[in-house]
């Protein structure tokens, strides 16, 4: 019978190098991790070379890991963070905001996506989403982290992140308005 560690006694077993403990902490959290890679990246390729270097890095900096949060939050953070690398490194565009734009999608309502819509569909619509528009709404509504968060991460404004978001929502919600019809 196989005896299956606790997250503090994996982490602990990495620390000290232990490769059977390095692969089961893998084992345990790479679909989870592959999925937001797959998100922001929006690629297979992409989203695998993500996952390979965010656990590459979290096993050299293992032994800073204090335990503040879950073993599944701090991977998730330096998965995010490889992906932002590797997006910024292909030289994925911020759509620059202006006054005007900020003040057009003020004026107009919140565009919202009809829970009936299949999830798969959903999340096939958000794959077709420009780069920048796509990393930002996965990290807002998927990921669920705060504008301030997302601004940081990206190096943008928080309005630039809110106005990415907005349009994002928008093309998303023309994209499925049509599929409940069919």
């Amino acid at each position: 019978m196989e005896h299956k560690l606790t997250s503090k006694q994996l982490i602990r077993q990495c620390k000290k190098g232990n490769a059977l403990a390095q692969y089961q902490l893998y084992e345990q959290y790479a679909d989870a991790m592959y999925n937001i890679a797959y998100r922001i990246t929006g690629n297979q390729p992409d989203a695998e070379d993500a996952l390979q270097e965010a656990f590459v890095k979290a096993f050299r900096k293992i032994g800073s890991f204090k335990g503040d949060s879950t073993p599944g939050a701090w991977l998730k953070r330096i998965v995010v963070n490889q992906c932002l690398s590797d997006l910024r490194k292909k030289k994925v565009v911020f759509e620059p905001i202006n006054d005007e734009s900020i003040n057009e999608q003020k004026e107009e309502n919140e565009p919202a996506i009809d829970e009936k819509v299949p999830m798969q569909k959903v999340m096939d619509a958000v794959e077709e989403l420009p780069d920048g528009a796509r990393v930002v709404f996965t990290l807002k509504a998927i990921e669920e982290y705060k504008f301030k968060e997302i601004a940081t991460m990206l190096n943008q404004t928080e309005t630039n992140c809110k106005v990415q978001y907005h349009r994002s929502k928008k093309i998303l919600s023309k994209k499925l308005e049509g599929i409940l019809q069919t």
